[in-house]
Formats: C-alpha cells, sequence, structure tokens
C-alpha cells in the first residue's frame, strides 16, 4: 500500500462513516434504538467528549479538545506523508491511513454538526434546519450508533462484590470511525515488528 491507495481507503471509510452518521441522525431520535440480533443493536447516542465519554471541563473544554484533535489530524497526515516518501512498511501505511480517516470522520462531527443540524433530542433531527443548528463551529458532538451487549443479564449470586448485579458486556457504543482507529492502533500493537523493523547495522 503506497501513499493513492492509502488516501482511497481513507475516503472509503470517511463516506461509510458520514453516511452512517447522517442516516442515523436524520432518521432517529437521542437513545433511540432498534435491535438487529440479540447482541447487536443500532443505538443513537451523541458524544460530546473523548472516548468513553470524558469530556474537558468548562464552557471552553469542547472547543480545545476540538482544536486539539485538528492540530492531531495534521500530525497524523505527516506522519502518513512522511513514511510514504521514507517507503516504510505496507502495514505501517495500512495502520497511519485507518487512523487518520477514523480521526477525520469523528472531527468532521466535532466541527460541523453542531451547525448541519439541529438537536435530536426528542425528535428527529434535521439537515441544514430553517432556525439554526444546535450548536456553533466546533462544539458538534459524534454520533455513535453501534452497540454490542454481547452479554446483558443479572450475575449469578455466587459471584463475589457483583452478584446479584445486571452486568453488560461489550457497553460502549461506538462508530465506523471508531473502528478504524482501533483497528488501526491493533494492527500496530499486533505487527509492531513488521511496522517498525529495525535497520541492519553497519
Amino acid at each position: 500500500m503506497r501513499l493513492k491507495q492509502s488516501i482511497l481507503l481513507i475516503v472509503i471509510i470517511l463516506v461509510i462513516d458520514q453516511i452512517s452518521k447522517i442516516y442515523i441522525k436524520t432518521n432517529f431520535k437521542l437513545y433511540e434504538s432498534i435491535e438487529v440480533f440479540s447482541w447487536f443493536k443500532i443505538l443513537f447516542i451523541e458524544n460530546e467528549g473523548m472516548a468513553w465519554g470524558a469530556k474537558i471541563p468548562g464552557s471552553y473544554g469542547k472547543i480545545i479538545l476540538t482544536v486539539f484533535r485538528l492540530f492531531a489530524i495534521v500530525g497524523i497526515g505527516w506522519w502518513l506523508w512522511d513514511s510514504n516518501r521514507k517507503k516504510a512498511p505496507k502495514i505501517l501505511l495500512l495502520s497511519i491511513a485507518l487512523i487518520f480517516a477514523g480521526a477525520m470522520g469523528n472531527i468532521i462531527d466535532s466541527v460541523f454538526y453542531g451547525v448541519f443540524f439541529n438537536d435530536s433530542l426528542g425528535q428527529v433531527a434535521a439537515f441544514l434546519p430553517e432556525s439554526g443548528g444546535y450548536a456553533p463551529l466546533l462544539k458538534g458532538k459524534v454520533v455513535d450508533m453501534l452497540y454490542f451487549p454481547l452479554y446483558d443479564d443479572v450475575l449469578p449470586d455466587w459471584i463475589p462484590i457483583w452478584g446479584g448485579e445486571r452486568f453488560v458486556f461489550f457497553e460502549p457504543v461506538f462508530n465506523i470511525a471508531d473502528m478504524a482507529i482501533s483497528t488501526g492502533f491493533g494492527i500496530l500493537l499486533v505487527f509492531h515488528k513488521k511496522a517498525f523493523p529495525k535497520k541492519d547495522k553497519d
């Protein structure tokens, strides 16, 4: 995989990610869900902050996070370009392209969705509503919808501490962009030696 192929992969992921988010945003009310299988649901939530719902406190926290993401995506883009220039292993280019695509997908939400859509709470959002969006530029929320509750039941009483309590695995709700980022980092972890081969010493 070289730069052209990396860019093509990024574009494909971005298109799929944004189509899925726009569809959910314009067809689901916030927290509305449908069950595809017992272990897979489409559940519409919005993430105001970072992974796992973490947020930077304060009125400017969202803007700070979005600006940081913009700087980060520039750095990732340079990493991809520089790695291609140095003829890095294809698996490294694949990983960086996945991370870049995922980061860019969520940045689009953070930067533009507050302007493009109105609020989804209690209603299906409209695209470019006459009354304006739900937030100014840089303060949009990331759309998540993929939910895999592989186990959702009350734990047996004999289990110490948590026995008798409801337990859900896997509980996080995510999107296509998150999957791309996770896959990219996963490839780097599993194939670290191939992605970063040691140079032969003279």
